[in-house]
């Protein structure tokens, strides 16, 4: 930031708006550095200290990223939480991480109950620190200090504790910004996220800060619109885009005609895999191709779509520069190509900038992930021979149905092309015969009614997109699916449920 603010200070950092347009704050890299040392200043006064874990709920509003930046600039450590967490979420957080001070809104006062520690109130009508002096002086933070800690979206189990240092996550985002976002100084980047997710860190802080572009972020706080997220992509000047797949998905259903982006160039995605269908939709009405990207909570931009690469629809892409990448058995070998292999990250005898130190406090979760030379994400995929990866689903997702192994986003993404499905969720249920079988929970698209005429006819069109031992044996109509507070689809419950 204080780079920035030498290299280009009246370059726009920060665009913040309303869901109505009619209010918006905008800050330039000067401005924000400024401010964020006012924050500083204002953050040790209340008696937050170097190393000190503090939770901040902010929603999409400028005091975000300030707190988040005037913590770092001080050595605290920021644990970003999403605005969604009830009192319970928020309780085993502040007591898993001994959370010593809290900044968050109104809203967020209210899920504070039996914390004693400092609070930190953000106003409507903005913070208080900026009375602070501006010449904060603290110590310089090492590259090796704790820097952010993400509490994991858990869809299995509580959520476990990421720890980043300063400099490795920091740093390592250039990849998310200029590799994969492809940002360049002076563009404006809008990323459709939740402040409480390491999506946030991606794309709405460290990738597109480090490549000097403007953060676009619009503070709607209600169920998202599709049609509004289409008028302000036309509205405003957005020359790169990151949506998950939750949001794409009820995208392309609207009437993509309708619209025009002139200032549009790149679009990006994550969070989870996203149906080619979508992928081909979007292309269709707008001519632009989504380029997807793979990372976690743990890890910055990890394998990437990139504009220098042809994008096969469905493909995680490539590995970005600096990471090994490869596909491994349960003995740590790796498996051959198109061959289902866990995706394993190489971290030995060079640890590479971008992934995280450990899940803080929990060695078993420590043991069991980092092997060998090796950290292993638990995710399971395939490699052509030209090098591109293709996800197949979590290693516990994965079905083994009679001999066959089955990747549930596959089912899932053929469901999502019959008109009538909405969304779904796909997992394994136990059988005598075949040990499991595909069990399809489905939500409806508005004008559709649950009928078992309906339920063959899914199973059918199954049949005919993929292979025919992989459609829904069972299919189960719902009116929603459980979902972590990122949007990921919680497949331990379906399974618990079935």
């Amino acid at each position: 930031m204080d780079d920035w603010a030498r290299r280009q200070p009246e370059g726009q950092a920060l665009w913040c708006i309303d869901e109505s347009g009619r209010k918006e704050r905008k800050f330039t890299f000067a401005e924000l550095a400024t401010e964020t040392r006012r924050a500083a200043n204002y953050f040790q006064q209340c008696g937050i200290k170097r190393g000190d874990c503090v939770l901040v709920i902010l929603p999409r509003i400028p005091e975000w990223w300030i707190s988040l930046l005037g913590l770092i600039r001080l050595g605290a450590v920021p644990i970003p939480g999403a605005t969604m967490l009830t009192v319970k979420d928020v309780r085993y957080r502040i007591e898993a991480a001994g959370i010593v001070a809290v900044i968050t809104d109104g809203e967020g006062t209210t899920k504070l109950d039996g914390f004693h520690g400092i609070r930190i109130l953000v106003r409507p009508a903005g913070a208080e620190w900026t009375k602070c002096a501006s010449d904060f002086a603290g110590e310089p933070t090492r590259a090796d200090d704790p820097g952010i800690i993400y509490f994991t979206s858990a869809t299995t189990g509580q959520p476990k504790m990421v720890l980043h240092t300063q400099a490795s996550y920091g740093l390592g985002h250039r990849v998310t910004g200029e590799v994969w976002l492809g940002l360049k100084p002076g563009e404006v980047h809008w990323c459709i996220t939740d402040t409480g997710w390491a999506k946030a860190a991606w794309s709405c802080f460290y990738g597109p800060w480090l490549a000097g572009a403007c953060v676009f972020a619009v503070d709607g706080r209600g169920k998202f619109d599709a049609g509004l997220a289409l008028q302000i992509l036309a509205r405003y000047p957005i020359e790169s885009w990151c949506a998950p797949p939750t949001a794409l998905r009820l995208i392309v259903r609207e009437n993509l005609s309708a619209y025009r982006f002139p200032h549009l160039r790149h679009c990006t995605s994550a969070g989870e895999p996203l149906n080619p269908e979508v992928i081909a939709a979007w292309q269709k009405a707008t001519g632009l191709t989504i380029y997807e990207g793979y990372g976690q909570t743990e890890t910055v931009a990890l394998i990437v779509n990139r504009r220098s690469d042809e994008v096969r629809a469905g493909s995680m892409g490539k590995p970005t520069p600096g990471f090994a990448v490869a596909l491994l058995d349960a003995d740590l070998n790796e498996v051959p190509i198109g061959t289902e292999g866990e995706i394993a990250v190489r971290c030995k005898p060079t640890r590479p900038l971008g992934l995280f130190r450990e899940y803080w406090r929990n060695p078993d979760e420590n043991e069991r992930r980092f092997r060998g030379d090796w950290y292993l994400t638990g995710d399971v995929a395939t490699r052509d021979a030209d090098g591109y990866f293709w996800f197949v689903g979590r290693s516990d997702d994965v079905i083994k149905s009679a001999a066959y192994r089955i990747g549930p986003f596959e089912v899932e993404s053929a469901l999502l092309e019959h008109p009538a499905v909405l969304e779904s969720g796909v997992v394994g249920v136990p059988d005598a015969i075949r040990g499991q079988i595909v069990k399809a929970y489905v939500v409806l698209r508005r004008g559709y009614s649950a009928s078992e005429a309906l339920k063959q006819e899914l199973q059918e069109h199954c049949k005919q997109v993929t292979a025919p031992y992989k459609y829904p044996r069972e299919i189960e109509f719902v009116t929603e699916l459980p979902k972590t507070i990122s949007g990921k689809i919680r497949r331990v419950e379906l399974r618990e449920k079935a």
